[in-house]
């Protein structure tokens, strides 16, 4: 069966933004754009003369995640911020496009849609994926690539086979976003941080939760693993030739930060950056830290 046979769950539940975006972090900086064959939330930030600067973020979250990193970066560049397909506030893939080639298409059609060529493109865990699948495949040529722990790798030993087959059979099932959902708790969604080995404030928690609740965005997050083909990246990053910045959590619980150790030795222009005490969304818990990193490494390829 393949990766576009795994239907998405059809219901209407998904975030709204006049109800939970009320009060959505920059909310200022948001405007809705149809494009790639869908309605997106995008968060610009910056002068449009700035270099571009294109930020994904990972499964499960949405444009709330760069919320303290954005502006930071946004004095030296056009920073662009989706929501990615199924995600927060943005339309899900169909069917046949949900998939990582799917997904790195879509994002591939919205950035020529807003005339960006980003210099450095920025993606969080499975959103650097994303990234990378685009620079192998010429979709987009980014004078550097940063990965924060990112997931580019298959899974250690029998969880590569099994993390997707069970994301797939909850995928399939109508009731899990729901039972999901109901039980997205504040106790229930700090578990689940806490899980990643990151500690975020209250406001980062009820962001979270208040996505968790509803049951079209974790059908996109559930959908998004489900259909996930992390072996054929790993195949083809020895082919990778941008110049690429692993920065890596010491602490992420989600990504064994060793993993990212062996990949820099594999990637052809990598340089592996380690933030002691922080987890899986560092970017989230040392915004200043994370944008530094970034800001040096970009200076030295200008």
């Amino acid at each position: 069966m393949t990766a576009g046979a795994f239907l998405p769950i059809l219901n209407d539940d998904r975030p709204d933004w006049e109800r939970d975006g009320r009060d959505w972090p920059h909310r200022e900086a948001s405007r809705f754009v149809e494009a790639a064959g869908l309605r997106w939330h995008i968060q610009e930030f910056g002068a449009p003369e700035k270099p571009g600067l294109l930020l994904l973020h990972g499964t499960g979250a949405a444009t709330h995640s760069w919320r303290g990193l954005a502006p930071q970066l946004a004095g030296q560049f056009r920073v662009v911020a989706p929501d990615l397909p199924g995600h927060g506030f943005t339309d899900p893939l169909p069917p046949r496009r949900l998939s990582l080639p799917g997904m790195a298409d879509a994002v591939t059609g919205l950035a020529q849609h807003l005339g960006l060529n980003p210099t450095v493109a920025v993606g969080h865990s499975a959103g650097a994926a994303i990234l990378a699948r685009m620079c192998l495949d010429r979709r987009i040529a980014p004078g550097l690539l940063v990965a924060l722990n990112g997931a580019l790798t298959p899974f250690p030993g029998a969880a590569s086979f099994l993390f997707p087959s069970l994301a797939r059979v909850l995928f399939l099932n109508p009731v899990t976003p729901r039972i999901f959902a109901w039980s997205a708790d504040r106790p229930a969604v700090r578990r689940l941080i806490d899980g990643t080995g990151s500690r975020l404030d209250a406001q980062g928690l009820d962001l979270y939760r208040r996505l968790f609740c509803r049951t079209g965005h974790v059908s996109g997050a559930l959908g998004m693993m489900a259909n996930w083909d992390l072996p054929a990246l790993d195949r083809d990053l020895s082919r990778l030739d941008t110049r690429t910045l692993l920065i890596v959590g010491g602490a992420d619980k989600a990504i064994r930060p060793d993993t990212a150790f062996v990949l820099r030795d594999r990637l052809p222009n990598a340089r592996l950056e380690l933030l002691r005490g922080l987890g899986h969304l560092a970017h989230e818990e040392a915004p200043e830290r994370v944008a530094e990193i970034i800001q040096a490494e970009a200076a030295a390829i200008a």
